[in-house]
């Protein structure tokens, strides 16, 4: 079975359980609620929420953090310069100059 990133997982369980009390329950008629019910259910494997939320707070505490990466040195590509269009991809690569 395909486990989801934990990432993701927790922002499943975090939505959901911040959800949870402003109504009664899944199946209350709140859509975002039941959908998010039913996506926890299908990423853990489970037909009911109560067993969903425990698997995956179950592999939450299990997951192994991400690495952090180290902070980019230099101009970020992503962002243009000044003074050059950011999809100016000829003087990158070494065009000759238009005089």
């Amino acid at each position: 079975m395909l486990k989801p990133h934990p990432t993701v997982l927790r922002r499943l369980v975090e939505e959901y359980e911040a959800l949870l009390p402003a109504v009664s329950g899944p199946g209350t008629g709140d859509p975002r609620l039941d959908d998010l019910a039913y996506t926890l259910c299908v990423s853990t494997g489970t037909r009911d929420v109560e067993d969903a939320l425990r698997t995956a707070h179950r592999w939450l505490a299990a997951a192994v953090p991400a690495p952090v990466p180290a902070p980019h040195s230099g101009p970020d590509p992503l962002v243009p310069t000044p003074g050059r269009h950011r999809w100016d991809t000829g003087a990158a690569a070494g065009a000759p100059a238009h005089a």
